[in-house]
């Protein structure tokens, strides 16, 4: 059996207080000043998907479509590298395929270039997508609470969900400094993190519940840090695995999957860390101790075994 590190983590915890302090400062005036750069799921538009007869340099088409007036619009390539998707902000009319397509054609005769399909998203079916998107999100956490304090106890759901909070806020801050395009494949991004990272703080709490119960003589803090320390080597596995996959959908996936690989990458970072201080510290200014997880009745018949 291999021996757990020996590392206090909660020497660093007031450290750790700080810097989550100030990211959450960050990203929520991040969010207040800049907003979210809503994707065309959100704000509505049109959809356009081309197919060239030989591969296409998406730089170029975006370089095409803005000198033809078309300012903004998304490019990406879309299954192979011949089929290209637009997605702009232009208001849809039934000519607009045929005027995008012939502005195609005009800055690349080269590369013979065919309509595939033209599609509108409104506005309203945008805003609606948000507000579920949004609810489905409160929904989660709150489920996770009911569940984190039916499983452990109050203390710990408490500590799960500001755990949870913290990682979406600076997901959401990170996206709204840098102004990423903040899409549905996002969205579902933050929820794979609050399953990913409740599932790292599900394995502390029940590792510090075991140990509160075999730790007789070790006090609150010693058994926060001896619990991380036996989850380490599991959390720091996990977590380096999923990022080298989420690298390589980064680098490899195409533009497509970018963002979500990226919020996804971010959530991993973030909720490894949330899981060894945001949600041990908030335990510890609960003021948890063996008493919380023991009854009483069953503390003195532990006490009295020989």
């Amino acid at each position: 059996m291999v021996k757990a590190m020996n590392l206090d983590f909660m020497k660093a915890r007031h450290v750790a207080m700080v810097i989550s302090a100030i990211l959450l400062i960050i990203s929520i005036a991040a969010l207040a000043t800049r907003g979210l750069n809503l994707g065309l799921d959100f704000t509505g538009g049109t959809l356009l998907e081309v197919s060239y007869e030989k591969p296409a340099n998406v730089e170029s088409v975006r370089s095409q479509l803005d000198d033809s007036g078309f300012l903004g619009s998304t490019v990406q390539h879309f299954g192979s590298e011949t089929d290209v998707l637009i997605r702009m902000s232009e208001a849809y009319r039934d000519t607009l395929g045929q005027e995008v397509l012939e502005a195609l054609k005009a800055g690349d005769s080269s590369n013979p270039v065919e309509l595939r399909r033209s599609e509108f998203v409104g506005s309203q079916v945008g805003e609606e997508l948000r507000d579920q998107g949004g609810l489905a999100l409160l929904m989660a956490l709150f489920v996770v609470m009911l569940y984190v304090s039916f499983r452990f106890q109050f203390k710990f759901s408490v500590g799960a969900v500001l755990a949870l909070f913290h990682d979406i806020v600076i997901i959401l801050g990170l996206f709204a400094l840098f102004q990423w395009d903040f899409d549905l494949t996002v969205f579902a991004a933050l929820l794979a993190v609050i399953g990913y990272s409740l599932n790292d703080t599900i394995v502390v709490a029940d590792r510090i519940r075991e140990n509160f119960r075999m730790e007789r003589k070790s006090d609150t803090i010693e058994v926060i840090n001896i619990s991380l320390n036996q989850t380490l080597g599991r959390t720091i596995m996990t977590s380096l695995t999923t990022a080298l996959v989420l690298i390589a959908l980064m680098v490899l996936g195409g533009e497509l999957i970018h963002n979500f690989a990226l919020g996804l990458l971010i959530g991993v970072v973030v909720g490894t860390y949330s899981s060894i201080y945001v949600a041990a510290n908030i335990l510890l200014l609960m003021n948890i101790s063996r008493e919380d997880l023991i009854p009483a009745e069953l503390e003195e018949e532990v006490d009295d075994l020989p």
